[in-house]
């Protein structure tokens, strides 16, 4: 292997491999290194029961649409794993596996990265960064409070019921792991406890079609992030809750109630053999209805106005409602004996040696251009798009960032580079 190359894409995920596709579709001199497996996180990070909670049609990878016959079902953890394996198979990436990038910098001097990998120095006079968001999982201090004989895992560790004890299990938050997760248990037959946070959740099908066949019709996945109410705190929003499980359905924690779940709210403290919640349940349960009715009365609206029949539904109506609050329990009597914390993870590019970066650790970018010249981002949740984390909106982001990184190449003066990047910064 030579030492130096055009660019260097760190990572081998789906966003690691759709730039690559883009850039060996413009003959585009580069590699890729992938820490560990071409697929790794859908592999390892997830449970043995994982699906997708949008349908396979929105699987568009550069090149690679999802080829299956099951368009508007939901792929399981190795039916994902197969269709990134196959996708590189299609078009036989410069992908080195097993090779750890431990340090990246800018020398201004000679103009070209330097990266310092687990199989010698390199270097690329332009760098993607296609590593995710995901990548230490936070799990509250408050957990050194339990004893030992109580197991804890975070949810990038959880497989299955069985491999946990024959007791009940607290589950800590309500995204979109946290609920399928207590679903995975629930259905299992396990006694479990869920602390229910500010999660919103949403329907899986309305008025005839799934929820994402709607939110697509309607433009949602095209909304770029300037475009969004929030702006920029779309970024850090908690995904819906749902599942495609079986099918895909709604999850409705209320009737898991019904059949034995104990739902709780936040979790507050623990102390001494008690776990204290926050009184919030009623809460976090109308909140989540609230988002969930206000998906629906959206695509109302657009049936409405575009004039097209769809069959009506009924208003929904809560089948169970939180009485007196339990806010303090005593985890001992209720036989609890393991904890799955579902409390998300926090980003480090500790490794990256480049001021790019904000107080809370995100690269300042747009679109994946930072900044630095020939830095760039790829794959980050709201890169530009709702799906520029996930399968739909990647080749988007990829083929821009790959016209960009190709214009870049052909600038020789300064004075040139300033005005091609001014004009695609601001496209």
């Amino acid at each position: 292997m030579k030492n130096h190359y055009s660019v260097i894409i760190v990572g081998g995920g789906q966003a690691g491999l759709s730039m690559s596709y883009c850039l060996k579709e413009r003959g585009f001199d580069h590699i890729v290194f992938e820490k560990n497996r071409i697929g790794h996180s859908w592999r390892s990070k997830r449970w043995d029961a994982f699906c997708l909670v949008t349908p396979n049609w929105q699987c568009k990878l550069p090149g690679y649409h999802y080829p299956g016959d099951d368009p508007n079902g939901f792929m399981q953890k190795d039916e994902i794993v197969r269709y990134i394996e196959d996708y590189a198979a299609s078009f036989d990436p410069p992908v080195t596996e097993g090779v750890e990038v431990s340090r990246v910098r800018k020398n201004d001097s000679q103009g070209v990265f330097e990266l310092t990998t687990s199989m010698g120095d390199y270097t690329a006079d332009q760098v993607v960064i296609a590593a995710g968001n995901y990548h230490i999982p936070k799990v509250p201090k408050i957990a050194e409070r339990l004893p030992e004989h109580i197991v804890q895992i975070h949810s990038s560790e959880y497989k299955n019921p069985q491999l946990l004890p024959e007791k009940g299990v607290l589950v800590v938050g309500t995204g979109q792991s946290g609920c399928q997760i207590a679903e995975d248990l629930h259905l299992a037959g396990k006694k479990v406890h869920l602390c229910v946070g500010s999660a919103p959740r949403s329907p899986r099908r309305y008025r005839g079609k799934d929820v994402v066949d709607w939110l697509d019709k309607m433009g949602y996945y095209d909304l770029s992030l300037d475009e969004h109410p929030q702006k920029e705190k779309a970024r850090t929003n908690t995904n819906h809750y749902v599942t495609g499980r079986d099918g895909g359905r709604e999850i409705d924690l209320r009737r898991f109630s019904l059949e034995g779940m104990q739902l709780h709210g936040r979790l507050k403290t623990i102390s001494s053999s008690h776990l204290e919640f926050w009184d919030d349940l009623k809460q976090n349960l109308d909140r989540a209805d609230t988002v969930a009715n206000n998906i629906k009365k959206s695509i109302d609206a657009f049936i409405e106005k575009n004039q097209i029949e769809a069959p009506t539904e009924p208003a929904y109506k809560p089948v169970w409602e939180p009485e007196e609050a339990l806010l303090k329990l005593d985890y001992e009597k209720a036989n609890i004996g393991a904890v799955v914390w579902s409390t998300g993870y926090q980003p480090d590019f500790s490794w990256i040696e480049i001021s790019v970066f904000d107080g809370k650790g995100y690269p300042g970018h747009n679109r994946g251009v930072t900044g630095v010249q020939g830095l760039y981002f790829l794959g980050l949740p709201w890169l530009y798009t709702w799906g520029s984390g996930r399968f739909s909106g990647i080749a988007r982001d990829a083929s821009y960032l790959a016209d960009y990184i190709v214009s870049r190449k052909k600038v020789t003066s300064s004075s040139a580079w300033s005005i091609v990047n001014e004009y695609l910064l601001g496209s």
